[in-house]
């Protein structure tokens, strides 16, 4: 009997291959990643467990690599798709080089739109399918202060959190299921290694963890170490239908009423 097929990207370590591994009794694969010796290292590991697996090398930062792995899902047979890959972009606008933005913005902001649009047409037509893509705490955190360079990081992974979100309301009813995972600081590779070197960090496994649990819970969110995640839900919601009923006022805001400077 086959087996149902997951697409990885980013899977040659960290939460990737945390996915992979969770998933090998049940799953067979295509693992996404820029490091051919990372995936087959992890193929023959997943081939113990009697996963089939393909190894697809592709850099997700390029429009080649989105190309690649998009023509890959246009085939139709993959029935879960996780959008995983990403690299941090810690630096000052005003400091990042202009040939690094369009880079950052691809690999962690529209490198999973274009997957998940070529991955949709198969899994509608069987009514069946997940989509999941990992984001970041940091989404969140536009409003907060300046602790860290962040802006491309924050503004890519925002843009994630509002595209899963609104095409969970889209695939409503169809059999396709969406989440968009957000965990804080990972002990990772990721960054150089940063959450390897603090202890607050949570381990990749109990992250992939969370999602697929979250996933039988019915979470199109999910936050692997928030405790009442229903609440935080609801108060995010209620905030944003607060803004958008008052802010759609065809009235001017009293605060505008004032005469222009000369």
């Amino acid at each position: 009997m086959s087996r149902t097929i997951a697409l990885i990207t980013g899977a040659s370590s960290g939460i990737g291959a945390a996915y992979a591994r969770l998933l090998s009794s049940h799953f067979d694969f295509v693992l996404v990643a820029r490091r051919a010796d990372r995936l087959n290292e992890l193929a023959a590991e997943l081939g113990k467990a009697g996963a089939a697996v393909e190894v697809l090398p592709a850099d997700l930062s390029t429009a080649e690599g989105v190309a690649a792995v998009s023509d890959r899902l246009a085939a139709g047979d993959v029935r879960l798709l996780i959008a995983n890959a990403g690299a941090g972009a810690f630096s000052r606008l005003a400091d990042t080089e202009p040939s690094d933005i369009d880079r950052l913005l691809t690999l962690n902001g529209t490198a999973p739109v274009h997957l998940a649009r070529a991955a949709l047409p198969g899994m509608l037509a069987a009514c069946e399918g997940t989509v999941i893509t990992v984001s970041s705490l940091l989404a969140f955190s536009a409003g907060q202060g300046f602790s860290m360079p962040r802006t491309l990081y924050a503004a890519a992974k925002a843009s994630v959190v509002a595209f899963t979100r609104s095409l969970a309301g889209e695939l409503a009813g169809t059999g396709v299921r969406v989440q968009v995972l957000c965990p804080g600081v990972v002990d990772t590779e990721f960054h150089g290694g940063h959450g390897q070197r603090l202890p607050s960090a949570m381990s990749p496994e109990d992250v992939a963890k969370a999602s697929l649990t979250g996933l039988d819970l019915g979470e199109s969110v999910c936050v692997p170490g928030l405790e009442n995640l229903p609440d935080a839900l609801d108060a995010l919601l209620a905030a944003e239908s607060g803004l958008l009923a008052a802010g759609g006022s065809r009235t001017l805001a009293a605060r505008y009423h004032r005469d222009q400077p000369a």
